[in-house]
């Protein structure tokens, strides 16, 4: 995993209650009293993530394996339990049991909750954990669906839903975002297909009235697990934490993972992408003292087929950090 630059924030977050941004797998330990929502953006895509749920073979027992630990699990052993936990393709929690994300048929506007595998010893031992792929290809067989809604894990309930108008219209009725297609991301998680949330330009999902998520400049962290082929130099694809008027209230009134290869802020050496913070009004990648440079000549492109990005705040101080989903420490 590379490491991105750890900086001094130039832009004091106002006192704002925020957000919650998401896209795929992604979760917000210890996050900001903010809204949680996968921003719609002018950007591209959000993937799910592809996570090896490898189980040793059990050949003398019949009870099925148990689901591993979760990234939400962990978090919570060490004192940050997760605020907000979205995914369509996985369990962040070894134990939930509920729906993943929901699905809307537009042939009959019929909603369909698609949950997840549970564990079987037969006829392969099989921990589940992962999205019922097939639930939502025979709710939708021959025709489209969106993905209307994804369920918060969490004990918060902090849902995402169709992003409403800010200050730009969408192209939404109402001004509001568009929803996702729900089969444009396919991914394999251990054999088996799961579906991230594949983002075009105007399309969000959101929520302005969240639980326990961090407001003004109380620590948070996030993180999101993304397809890195898929983004562009639009404004912006982020996961995180932001207002909760879905409109842009001054320097520094947000705060979440950003990925694409925008130059118009700071940015690192060409050609991208990278993962920065969004501060509102700024993406941030580095500090430059004495220097109105927004070049980070340490700012690495980060090219891998899936890429974890994450974002961590404090008082005054930021991070971002990012690297290979499937390879190596994160």
């Amino acid at each position: 995993m590379s490491c991105l630059p750890v900086g001094v924030s130039q832009l004091p977050r106002t006192r704002q209650k925020r957000r919650c941004f998401s896209r795929t797998d992604a979760a917000r330990p210890h996050a900001r009293g903010r809204s949680c929502a996968a921003r719609s953006a002018l950007v591209l895509a959000l993937v799910g993530v592809m996570f090896a749920l490898a189980v040793p073979a059990q050949a003398d027992s019949k009870a099925p394996p148990p689901r591993p630990q979760g990234p939400c699990d962990i978090y919570a052993a060490a004192g940050d339990p997760c605020v907000a936990a979205h995914s369509t393709t996985r369990a962040l929690y070894a134990s939930y049991n509920g729906p993943l994300y929901q699905v809307k048929r537009l042939s009959d506007n019929a909603v369909r909750n698609i949950g997840i595998v549970q564990p079987v010893a037969s006829p392969f031992p099989d921990s589940g954990g992962y999205a019922d792929a097939a639930a939502q290809d025979a709710f939708c067989a021959n025709t489209t669906c969106l993905i209307a809604k994804v369920y918060d894990q969490s004990p918060n309930h902090n849902d995402l839903t169709q992003a409403p108008r800010g200050a730009f219209s969408g192209p939404a009725m109402g001004g509001a975002n568009n929803l996702p297609i729900a089969d444009m991301a396919p991914i394999t998680i251990s054999g088996h297909t799961a579906y991230g949330v594949f983002i075009e330009p105007g399309m969000g999902l959101r929520n302005n009235d969240t639980r326990g998520v961090a407001v003004d400049d109380q620590p948070e962290g996030m993180y999101w697990v993304i397809n890195g082929r898929h983004f562009n130099d639009g404004c912006c694809y982020d996961y995180g934490n932001g207002e909760i008027d879905s409109r842009d209230d001054g320097n520094g009134t947000m705060e979440t993972a950003y990925y694409g290869n925008a130059p118009f802020w700071y940015h690192g050496p060409a050609p991208g992408p990278w993962i920065m913070t969004d501060q509102e009004n700024n993406l941030v990648g580095c500090v430059n003292p004495g220097s109105t440079s927004k070049l980070c000549p340490q700012l690495p492109s980060i090219t891998s087929r899936f890429v974890t990005a994450i974002a961590k705040g404090e008082p005054h101080h930021w991070a971002s950090l990012g690297g290979d989903s499937q390879t190596g420490d994160l």
